[in-house]
């Protein structure tokens, strides 16, 4: 997957128009791991999404970056969990224009 930006500068997980973070699909933490480092390339550690960042808060606060790395290492992985999926939510309906408080 390319690093690049959706055409339309909207989050793949809340679909709201802000500025945009990108999102590490195999944490960055875990790219010294021997395990990940032997078995991928660069550019597979290196795939990415970009998201809101209160998507990208949310997603880090839910899960720490070994389940991230073995559980959620698509889009599709991360839209079809329940708990990101509610989170998700409640972000699509906060104001594009600035950035709301933290999600808990």
């Amino acid at each position: 997957m390319p690093r690049l930006r959706p055409t339309d500068n909207r989050c793949v997980c809340c679909r709201r128009a802000v500025k945009l973070t990108f999102h590490h699909l195999l944490p960055k933490k875990i790219h010294r791991r021997a395990r990940f480092r032997k078995t991928m390339s660069k550019n597979q550690l290196n795939e990415g999404i970009y998201v809101c960042r209160l998507c990208h808060r949310g997603i880090h606060r839910c899960y720490d970056e070994m389940t991230l790395a073995t559980r959620f290492s698509s889009l599709a992985e991360l839209l079809a969990d329940e708990t990101l999926t509610n989170h998700f939510l409640w972000v699509s309906k906060q104001k594009e224009t600035t950035e709301s408080p933290d999600w808990r």
